[in-house]
């Protein structure tokens, strides 16, 4: 069993769950934020979702304020702004750490199993995408620039 499965995550209206309640689906987990200049990507993953969803794509959005402090709100407003703004209809999660030793068990183990650059762990800014197969191992990394259309071709050849 992939160590994914055993982390446990917060939905965005605080209900706690664990990250099993996606084995056998495809992942992109992305670390998302509202005030960034990456921020329509919303669109872009909300598009992914809505055509892959039936095929076994599920894109997990976690919110973090801890670059640039772009993500201020709290869950109803992260919540209110993406359904409202972009339409978002895929999970999002409660807004976490991504950097440093308060960093969430979920970040730092998809880092750990696909560093980025140079082999460094580091996630570097908001909408970092990690894309993962339905059998939980991590299959490929994607920085902030990877617009969510440039990673349909490898969400289609793992689905």
């Amino acid at each position: 069993m992939s160590a994914l499965y055993d982390i446990a995550v917060d939905r965005i209206d605080g209900t706690s769950t664990m990250m099993v309640d996606y084995r056998g689906k495809t992942l992109l987990i992305v670390n998302t934020a509202s005030e960034c200049g990456y921020t329509p990507q919303y669109e872009g993953l909300e598009a992914l979702y809505r055509e892959f969803k039936d095929k076994g794509l599920v894109v997990l959005g976690f919110p973090s304020n801890d670059f640039g402090g772009q993500e201020p709100g709290d869950g109803a407003q992260i919540e209110s702004f993406c359904s409202t703004r972009f339409n978002v209809t895929f999970p999002l999660f409660s807004k976490v750490a991504i950097k440093g030793p308060t960093g969430h068990p979920l970040f730092k183990w998809l880092a750990a199993e696909q560093p980025g650059i140079l082999g460094t762990q580091a996630i570097k800014w908001n909408f970092t995408k990690f894309l993962v197969d339905s059998a939980g191992t991590v299959v490929k990394r994607y920085g902030s620039i990877d617009t969510p259309q440039a990673i349909r071709k490898d969400i289609v050849e793992l689905l």
